[in-house]
């Protein structure tokens, strides 16, 4: 088995294991995707990666962190995304959507502004989150028991969306300090109800979306979910790696096919912490001790690199991020390095 080994998850068949990680590209209006999405998720198609994942797609108005997310609330949104979604297939490839909402994590600036708050007259907006909280200087109400309901009806509409847009997957983003996230974690949910207090309840909000998704998308199609296996803050509260392996139990028994270990989300992660491959070790214990299949996160840049953490059993998929952004045929290049045969787009074949 190597970084090109193709793979099975439920009907989903991946020419290779390397994906493109959800990467937010703050150019959307109106939170639709448009040419620059085509150009950014294609081009990373064209250069032969098995898997495209979208950035973080809203599922509501209200769970944008910023006015230039996309989002797949509506018809137009999703429409815009069928375009995509057709051309990503036509490079012999396969996209999932990542959905997700913000929670109080939202409100904020585009990053050229430096994510400030939005003012009323800016067009912010009223956040929520499992409790009230500041986050971002942003000041967050705490979600009702209806609210959470609807949340997860918001969830439901988004997915089914997903599957008429076309896309072959779909995961939830669950990581990074967002909603989920702000539900599992007792460094945030400070909740004294159904959803709040036990490591039972600070899950449920996610298991119980997980398990209405799961009741209305097609059976063959795989279901993702993005954890944060750790918070990276010293403290009795925060989440661990155990709660990790004990939630990809939970999730892989409600349906869930596939968790991509990432971390953090709260507190910027120390820099001491932070080196090649820093992360892969959460994909490994979760893949060992679970049975789920898992994706490595953190730091995967060169091609030997990513072949070691496939062939030596680490995790199913490497999820690239940034050695995307700075080359777009990293599963081309990777091949070549490994002196892998594997497919060339006809067009670009005079140049290998």
């Amino acid at each position: 088995m190597n970084l090109f080994s193709p793979i099975h998850i439920r009907s989903l068949m991946l020419k290779n294991r390397i994906a493109v990680s959800p990467m937010q590209q703050y150019s959307a209006e109106n939170g639709i995707p448009g040419n620059w999405h085509l150009v950014h998720l294609g081009s990373r198609a064209v250069g032969g990666a098995g898997l495209i994942i979208t950035e973080c797609t809203a599922v509501s108005e209200e769970g944008l962190a910023t006015l230039s997310d996309v989002g797949i609330w509506n018809e137009e949104q999703k429409n815009a995304w069928k375009n995509i979604v057709n051309f990503v297939h036509e490079q012999d490839a396969k996209i999932g959507i990542q959905l997700w909402h913000a929670g109080g994590k939202g409100s904020l600036k585009h990053p050229n502004e430096r994510m400030r708050p939005l003012t009323p007259e800016e067009g912010g907006w009223t956040v929520k989150s499992s409790s009230a909280r500041e986050f971002n200087g942003v000041f967050a109400e705490e979600l009702t028991i209806d609210e959470i309901r609807e949340l997860t009806a918001k969830f439901v509409k988004a997915a089914l969306r997903s599957v008429e847009a076309g896309f072959d997957t779909i995961e939830l983003h669950a990581a990074h300090g967002y909603l989920f996230h702000q539900f599992y974690s007792a460094v945030i949910n400070k909740r004294q109800d159904q959803y709040g207090g036990s490591f039972e309840n600070r899950i449920r909000f996610l298991i119980e979306t997980i398990q209405e998704i799961r009741k209305v998308i097609p059976a063959e199609m795989p279901l993702f979910v993005r954890i944060s296996s750790v918070d990276y803050i010293e403290s009795d509260e925060a989440w661990t790696l155990e709660d990790s392996i004990r939630l990809s139990k939970i999730l892989k028994e409600n349906g869930v096919d596939f968790i991509t270990a990432s971390g953090g989300g709260f507190t910027n992660v120390s820099k001491d912490k932070v080196f090649p491959g820093y992360q892969v070790p959460f994909a490994k214990s979760i893949k060992e001790q679970t049975g789920v299949m898992t994706g490595a996160v953190g730091m995967i840049t060169e091609a030997e690199q990513a072949n070691d953490i496939i062939a030596g059993g680490n995790a199913d998929l490497v999820i690239i991020a940034r050695a995307h952004l700075r080359d777009p045929y990293f599963a081309i290049h990777s091949a070549k390095a490994l002196d892998i045969e594997t497919e060339i787009p006809w067009q670009y074949k005079r140049a290998y």
